[in-house]
């Protein structure tokens, strides 16, 4: 384990998932027969996400249907969860959300995450300024946290399910990432087969409308200041510098252009978009699938990231649940609606998908599963993650993740027309 935190998240219950797996979704096997058990505390209303209830039916009709097809009872593991994942296929309704050129994902951390993702068949995104940072990964640059490191990682372990999206900002445009991934030997393994994909960011939950903040040391921005601009925060006699990437300018015909630019000069990739928590995001997330996106990931301001100010983290976005609301309230979606922002247990990923979600992204949580053993972490986190899904989907009455509503949710101390 390194020094990896995350202040402020549920740090050691994802750690202890990362240890002991589906064991972790239960209390201790020793109190068993010594205790009884019971809510505890009260819940948190500051998140919408975290304040609504998922509460069952009494009669359940679909549980009735599946009983007749299996001619017997079902059980937890007879929900169905896998399907299509931003135009992927994948066993599971998550994906690992994007990493970039923060220092925490430059190291072997990147590399171990992305053999594990592509281990359990999840998509993956690779997030931005990789390659200005750290290097494509050719010719001598192959060093921990290049783009060449992740995707090869990704690609030695995986099977058929699941594929690498590269994500790429102003910056990385200007480096063009997605000319070199779509004519590299490495990637055609996931081009042949359908499983490569781009995204463009046009922002992100933990600091919207801002680009990518690193710390980089003074010698190294030296390199930099040609893309980025550097904000010496820390005073002259610091060896660290701030690197503050642009997000990027946007309209909803700029939005629409660039997707179907994307469309046009990567044919046989998926495109995908990944928007900030702002108070147009109904909107927008509708202006990007017209346009022919293939996926649009809703990052709620919970979100996490490598550097931010504190302001941002604290004040700045719309929550998750809110974001969710908004696009419901816009109109129904169908597929291609994925949701990130601090998910790291099975109710709120239950949540997000009975609020239209597709899929729900891993931050924060894959990499501190990945910390914690960067061999099986991730495997057993998922493994928690998919067996309290299957329970709570099930106790719903319903083997279908598709079947999920909101119906299944009630907004704790207000009123459930909330959701509609």
């Amino acid at each position: 384990m390194s020094a990896l935190r995350a202040p402020g998240y549920e740090e050691t219950a994802i750690r202890d998932r990362a240890r002991r797996g589906g064991a972790a979704v239960f209390p201790g096997a020793e109190a068993y027969g010594h205790s009884v058990l019971g809510a505890v505390g009260t819940q948190n209303l500051g998140d919408r996400l975290d304040a609504l209830k998922i509460v069952p039916p009494v009669f359940v009709p679909r549980r009735l249907e599946k009983l007749c097809g299996l001619g017997e009872e079902p059980l937890p593991d007879d929900v169905v969860l896998a399907g299509p994942v931003g135009g992927f296929e994948s066993p599971l309704p998550l994906y690992v959300s994007a990493f970039g050129s923060t220092q925490v994902a430059s190291s072997t951390l990147g590399e171990d995450l992305s053999r594990q993702a592509g281990r359990l068949g999840i998509p993956m995104v690779i997030g931005e300024n990789v390659v200005p940072v750290n290097g494509y990964g050719r010719t001598g640059e192959s060093g921990p946290g290049s783009l060449l490191a992740r995707i090869s990682g990704y690609v030695e372990e995986s099977g058929t399910s699941g594929g690498i999206v590269v994500q790429q900002s102003t910056q990385d445009a200007d480096a063009e990432v997605w000319n070199l991934v779509y004519s590299d030997p490495t990637a055609a393994p996931l081009l042949e087969s359908g499983r490569l994909a781009f995204e463009l960011k046009v922002g992100q939950g933990a600091k919207p409308g801002l680009g990518g903040l690193t710390l980089v040391d003074r010698h190294k921005a030296g390199s930099l200041t040609d893309r980025f601009q550097i904000a010496d925060s820390f005073g002259p006699d610091s060896d660290t510098v701030v690197r503050c990437a642009t997000p990027g300018t946007f309209t909803a015909e700029i939005l629409t252009q660039q997707i179907r630019l994307m469309r046009n000069n990567y044919p046989r990739c998926r495109v995908w978009v990944k928007l900030p928590p702002g108070r147009d995001i109904a909107q927008a997330t509708r202006i990007a699938l017209d346009a022919g996106a293939d996926a649009v990931t809703v990052d709620g301001a919970e979100g996490g990231t490598g550097w931010a100010p504190r302001v941002f983290l604290d004040q700045v976005g719309l929550p998750l649940g809110e974001a969710l609301a908004r696009i419901r309230r816009d109109g129904p979606v169908g597929r291609g609606l994925l949701a990130s922002g601090r998910i790291w247990e099975g109710s709120r990923a239950v949540k997000c998908l009975a609020l239209g979600a597709e899929a729900v992204g891993l931050g924060r949580a894959a990499l501190l599963a990945v910390d914690e053993d960067p061999e099986e972490g991730l495997v057993r986190l998922v493994e928690a993650l998919r067996f309290e899904m299957q329970l709570l989907i099930s106790a719903l009455g319903k083997y279908q993740k598709s079947d999920l509503s909101a119906d299944d949710l009630w907004p704790l101390g207000t009123s459930a027309e909330d959701l509609r």
